[in-house]
């Protein structure tokens, strides 16, 4: 595997974690890191909403059901989860981009996706 890009998120800073229940990313840290053999730039951590979980499934990415085989319990809204940044882009042109942690959102989303989309999206901490 390639070595990793620098953590650096999209604001700048240290790349925060996005979730380790269920444990994310390319490289199954818990963080959206990136490196040259991630083909799916898998930079955005989002929050999944069950319209975009429907979605997904529906464009052919189950991200919902279970697979035990690789110790993946399948999501439900709420979860954080290091997407595919032209996943993103493909459901905010759908109308139903989940919400998105800058602080835990690798630099790289920012080579497809505006910073600004990326900022209409910020998770709203409750």
């Amino acid at each position: 595997m390639s070595e990793k890009d620098p953590a650096v998120n999209v604001l700048g800073t240290e790349l925060e974690a996005c979730s380790t229940a269920p444990v994310t990313g390319f490289f199954r840290d818990g963080h959206c890191n990136t490196c040259a053999a991630d083909e799916g730039s898998h930079t955005v951590c989002a929050v999944m909403t069950k319209e975009f979980l429907a979605f997904s499934k529906y464009v052919g990415n189950d991200l919902s059901t279970p697979i035990p085989a690789f110790a993946f319990p399948g999501l439900k809204p709420g979860d954080r989860w290091c997407l595919c940044a032209s996943r993103f882009m493909q459901a905010y042109e759908e109308g139903c981009a989940p919400d998105v942690r800058l602080e835990a959102t690798h630099r790289r989303a920012l080579e497809i996706i505006p910073f600004e989309v990326l900022r209409q999206h910020q998770e709203i901490p409750s």
